[in-house]
């Protein structure tokens, strides 16, 4: 990476205090799903947030979700967790995706996206791989925010906008401009703010399942590669971009049939 970015990480503000709450009482071991409630329901506008999230028509719930504690018992701690967390996150940034050519509209629709596939995948198949998945879909992306900023201050944005719409891979358009790439600069973000290093290296690691620690690192690598090519640079699922994921799937062996039935239910 280069230092200016390196320099750049270093001189964000220090992760909100409700963050740093809602990790403590996630690591608690001596922690339950009422204290997760307790400490959500003391930011009303968190709350609100989170409720907008999980009413979402991706996640495919029939019923309106209503309250805090509701939430958390149909997603469990683990996801609530990630929904929390990429909200807080992002208004620590100003946002500005141009150099992408995505809006920040479109940039929120990708993480969601991505989220509620990790979601529909996976809650119900694997849901303790969701108290890794769920932050890490929501938050991966976070690291375009920071290349855009560095891209934009060098006068490189243009240049690289034309070249990332015409390539068949982003992080190879990201490396060439700025030394780095997403998952990198996310990963070293996070790093910086001391989230736990699960966390971490399955954002740094993301589609190099050979370097995680464990089976569960490995397959939540592997997920979330699939998640991300599945939904592109926008959060839209296309042709390309599905067929794709299928390869990968394929090639990592993981379940096709849950994939092909998330996505019809995302796409309904």
């Amino acid at each position: 990476m280069n230092t200016i970015l390196k320099e750049k990480i270093q001189q964000l503000p220090a992760l909100p205090e409700s963050a740093i709450k809602i990790e403590a009482i996630y690591h608690d071991p001596d922690s339950n799903f009422d204290d997760m409630v307790k400490v959500l329901e003391r930011d009303p506008l968190l709350t609100a947030d989170i409720l907008k999230a999980a009413n979402s028509p991706l996640y495919g719930f029939t019923r309106e979700i209503n309250s805090i504690s509701q939430a958390v018992g149909l997603f469990g701690m683990g996801t609530i967790r990630g929904f929390a967390l990429a909200m807080i996150v992002k208004k620590c940034f100003e946002l500005n995706l141009s150099p992408y050519g995505i809006s920040n509209t479109q940039f929120s629709d990708l993480s969601k996206a991505q989220n509620a596939l990790a979601v529909n995948w996976y809650l119900r198949q694997k849901p303790k791989l969701m108290n890794l998945l769920s932050p890490a879909s929501f938050l991966i992306e976070i690291g375009k925010v920071m290349i855009a900023q560095y891209l934009l201050a060098e006068g490189t944005a243009e240049t690289f906008q034309t070249k990332v719409q015409e390539a068949t891979s982003v992080r190879a358009v990201e490396e060439e401009f700025s030394d780095s790439y997403t998952a990198e600069v996310s990963a070293d973000i996070f790093n910086y703010w001391k989230f736990d290093e699960n966390l971490i290296n399955l954002i740094r690691f993301c589609g190099e399942p050979d370097n995680c620690l464990d089976d569960d690192s490995k397959e939540a690598s592997m997920v979330l590669h699939v998640i991300r090519i599945a939904t592109g640079l926008n959060g839209v699922f296309t042709e390309e971009t599905l067929t794709k994921a299928r390869a990968l799937i394929e090639q990592y062996q993981l379940d096709l049939a849950s994939f092909d039935a998330a996505i019809e239910k995302m796409s309904a």
